[in-house]
C-alpha cells in the first residue's frame, strides 16, 4: 500500500504532495514502482495535526482518487474518518476506506462501507491526532490492542461489511510509546490470531524508528524497510509504506528464497 499525502502537514513529505497534480503524479509513480493499493489522505493523523473539515478534505482528496482510479490498476483507498469523505471518494472510483478511527469516529461510517460493498480497514487509536499521545498507557499493550481491535471487527461485521473484506490495523505510532510500538511488531502472530481479520502494519518512516536508531524522518526508510520484512515474516498481509519499490524488491526476494528448493531452484 502506497501512501499519497494530499495535505500541507504530512510528517514524512512536508506538503509535496499537497496539490492535487502533484499527488495524481506521486501516485502515479508509485503505482509504477508496484503499489497494490494508493491510499490517498486529505487530512494528516500526525501527534498534533489540525482537524479539516469535510468539504476541505473532498476538495484535496476526490480529484486524485478519480485520476489514480482511472489511469492506474491500483486498488484505491481513501484514508479519511469522515463517512461524507468516503462517500464521495467511492463515487469516484475508491474501493477501499482506510479509517484510523475503526468506524468510532462517524456512526454512519460502517453502514456507507457496507452499502457500498466496500473493503474496510479498521485501525486501533485512542483520542485523537492533538490527545493521543497522552493516552498511551498500557497494562499488556499487545492484549488490549488485539482485543480492541477484535470488537471493532466484530461492530464491522455487524454493520453489515463482508467479513471477507475487513482489515486490521494496529495502529503503530497512535497512542502508542516507541516500547509499545516495538511489542507490537514482535507479537504480529499473536495479533492476528486475537483480532481474526488480515493485518496492515503501517510503520513507514515513523517518530519511533528514529527514537530506537537515532535517524531524521529523512533517513529513515532502510529502517522501514526492516519492517517491511518483518511484517511479512510474521505473517501481515499489507504494509503502508511511502517507498514502495523497496519494499516490493524485498517482497520478491522473500518469495524467491521461501519457494527455493534442495537443489536450488525456484519452485
Amino acid at each position: 500500500m502506497g501512501v499519497v499525502n494530499a495535505t500541507p502537514d504530512s510528517f514524512s513529505d512536508g506538503g509535496r504532495f499537497y496539490a492535487p497534480d502533484a499527488a495524481i503524479a506521486h501516485g502515479l509513480a508509485l503505482a509504477a514502482a508496484g503499489a497494490a493499493v494508493l491510499d490517498i489522505g486529505g487530512e494528516s493523523t500526525r501527534p498534533g495535526a489540525e482537524p479539516v473539515d469535510a468539504v476541505e478534505e473532498m476538495r484535496r482528496v476526490v480529484p486524485v482518487v478519480r485520476a489514480l482510479a482511472a489511469d492506474t490498476d491500483a486498488a484505491v483507498s481513501i484514508d479519511t474518518t469522515k463517512a461524507e469523505v468516503a462517500r464521495a471518494a467511492l463515487d469516484a472510483g475508491a474501493l477501499m476506506v482506510n479509517d484510523v478511527s475503526g468506524g468510532t469516529r462517524d456512526p454512519g461510517m460502517r453502514a456507507l462501507v457496507a452499502r457500498g460493498d466496500a473493503a474496510y480497514v479498521v485501525m486501533h487509536m485512542r483520542g485523537t491526532p492533538q490527545t493521543m499521545q497522552q493516552q498511551a498507557n498500557y497494562g499488556d499493550v499487545v492484549a488490549e490492542v488485539g482485543v480492541a481491535l477484535r470488537e471493532l471487527v466484530t461492530d464491522a461485521v455487524a454493520a453489515g461489511i463482508d467479513p471477507s473484506a475487513i482489515w486490521a490495523d494496529p495502529g503503530i505510532g497512535f497512542a502508542k510509546t516507541a516500547e509499545h510500538n516495538l511489542d507490537l511488531l514482535r507479537a504480529l502472530p499473536q495479533l492476528s490470531s486475537t483480532v481474526g481479520a488480515p493485518l496492515i502494519v503501517g510503520a513507514s518512516r515513523k517518530s519511533f524508528l528514529g527514537k530506537v536508531l537515532g535517524d531524521a524522518s529523512e533517513d529513515r526508510d532502510d529502517a522501514t524497510l526492516a519492517t517491511t520484512v518483518w511484517s511479512f515474516l510474521h505473517g501481515v498481509a499489507i504494509v503502508r509504506v511511502h517507498d514502495v519499490e523497496s519494499s516490493r524488491r524485498a517482497i520478491e526476494l522473500l518469495d524467491v528464497m521461501e519457494r527455493m528448493t534442495p537443489e536450488g531452484r525456484a519452485a
